[in-house]
């Protein structure tokens, strides 16, 4: 029997549907998950075909999964990020939903903030137990859509759960159908996805849930976890690892439209942002990531990343405001006393200054050399100098000026004292024989012994 696709304009043989298989056994991929190795990639080089939605999009989960890996963040600090967020997104949803705890009162406080900004741009959701309580929740507090745990692999079906996968498709069956008539959008967390048995219970599972979709009319999303980070996007890799046979089964067997579909990954592999750009190319519309990446274990999909990562893609910023990556890396510092590692990309703060003595000489010459953008207008931050023996007066003040983000009155000129200090302090290290750029921590030492009060007034600020 064959379909034609409206989505490829072809004639597709029928899809084949697949059923549930209850098996009496778990299947662990001991083959692939020995747990006294590291963790196999197995290939069988079946390629499929990318298939890019029309719209892709980014969601954020860090007031849920990545504030769990820090000290929670106060109601003012969430709003405060929130509103960063928003400005990030910009107009056009970029940043399309960010979902939210409501268990206690502080985290309904949280909530209630950003409620009150009127922010159309990120869609407050939520992340809730299953239950009756908190599905009437969800609704006093005027939200559309929940995130509801179900969790696929048989690690944790017959593991943590005890159940067999029949007992466990039935559970999420009810939940989801509990959430429909509560009048509540549910969103499925399909968590470990990446070691779950793909045809035996993923494609069954979520053939049922767009069953329910079409007859309820509510669309019900689904959010392919990868919760340990085992996903990989190399060409012909096998399931469960695939992320593009995921998303391509999901898309094919299960016909879940992209606007339903949402990537969730960890980077225990570092491979975060590629899984989450081979989702969107594979054909998922959202995914799903934390602010600078923060999460439990190696944390989540950087939501910085993949904003820099859809620009790429599309050849625009869809009205997102790059600026916001920069103050939302200082809040994080400044308010919540989370010190960014200096190496990440967009917003540590060396992430754009150069130490090499060659590199430097060709930074001061022409920044294009060696910026990977205009980095002062895309993100308000300017390329930076490192300091070696040839930096004189000149790249002293300017360093001083980048680092400490100094304008105006507050600029310190080449001319100043200090900065013939600090150069005769360079001079004599370089003359006993040193070689190598000075690091940003010994160049604050140095002004600190140079110019101890203004050191120890710069040094009440956070700063890259």
């Amino acid at each position: 029997m064959l379909e034609f696709d409206k989505r490829r304009n072809q004639l597709i043989q029928a899809k084949y549907k697949y059923q549930l298989q209850d098996v009496a056994e778990p299947n662990l991929y001991r083959e692939l998950f020995e747990y006294s190795t590291v963790p196999k990639v197995a290939f069988n080089n079946r390629v499929v075909p990318m298939s890019i939605p029309d719209e892709i999009w980014i969601t954020d989960t860090t007031f849920r999964d990545g504030q769990q890996a820090l000290q929670p963040f106060t109601p003012q600090q969430i709003a405060d990020l929130y509103k960063l967020m928003s400005r990030l997104g910009g107009p056009n949803g970029m940043i399309r939903q960010s979902e939210f705890f409501i268990y206690t009162p502080k985290d309904r406080e949280a909530v209630e903030k950003c409620q009150a900004l009127g922010l159309k741009f990120p869609e407050i959701t939520s992340w809730i137990r299953a239950n009756d309580k908190d599905f009437e929740l969800v609704k006093e507090m005027g939200l559309q859509e929940t995130g509801i745990l179900v969790s696929c692999s048989d690690y944790h079906i017959f593991k943590k759960m005890k159940m067999t996968r029949r007992q466990a498709m039935d559970k999420y069956l009810g939940v989801v159908k509990q959430a429909l008539s509560h009048g509540v959008k549910p969103r499925c967390h399909f968590e470990d996805i990446t070691r779950a048995d793909f045809y035996g219970f993923v494609l069954p599972f979520a053939t049922e849930l767009m069953r329910l979709s079409r007859e309820s009319g509510v669309p019900i999303k689904i959010r392919a976890c990868d919760t340990l980070g085992f996903g990989v996007s190399y060409p012909g890799v096998a399931l469960p690892r695939s992320v593009q046979g995921i998303m391509y089964g999901l898309r094919h067997y299960a016909e879940v439209p992209a606007e339903l579909l949402e990537w969730h990954g960890h980077n225990d592999f570092y491979k975060v942002v590629t899984n989450a750009a081979t989702a969107w190319l594979y054909g998922c519309s959202g995914v799903n990531c934390t602010l600078l990446g923060i999460g439990e274990r190696t944390g989540n999909c950087p939501l910085e990343a993949m904003a820099f990562e859809y620009a790429a893609l599309r050849g625009d910023d869809n009205g997102m405001d790059f600026t916001a990556v920069t103050e939302i890396a200082e809040y994080f510092e400044k308010e919540i006393g989370y010190r960014v590692p200096p190496m990440t990309p967009f917003a540590g703060r060396n992430f754009n200054t150069t130490r090499a003595g060659i590199h430097a000489d060709g930074l001061l010459k022409d920044e294009e050399i060696y910026n990977i953008f205009d980095t002062s207008a895309l993100l308000n931050r300017p390329a930076t100098v490192a300091i070696d023996a040839h930096s004189g007066l000149a790249g002293i003040a300017h360093w001083l000026n980048t680092h400490y983000k100094l304008h105006g009155e507050e600029a310190i000129d080449k001319r100043d004292p200090l900065c013939q200090a600090m150069n005769d302090r360079i001079a004599e290290m370089y003359a006993d024989g040193r070689c190598t750029i000075m690091t940003p921590e010994e160049l604050e030492g140095l002004l600190a012994e140079c110019d101890p009060q203004l050191y120890t007034k710069l040094s009440q600020y956070d700063h890259y």
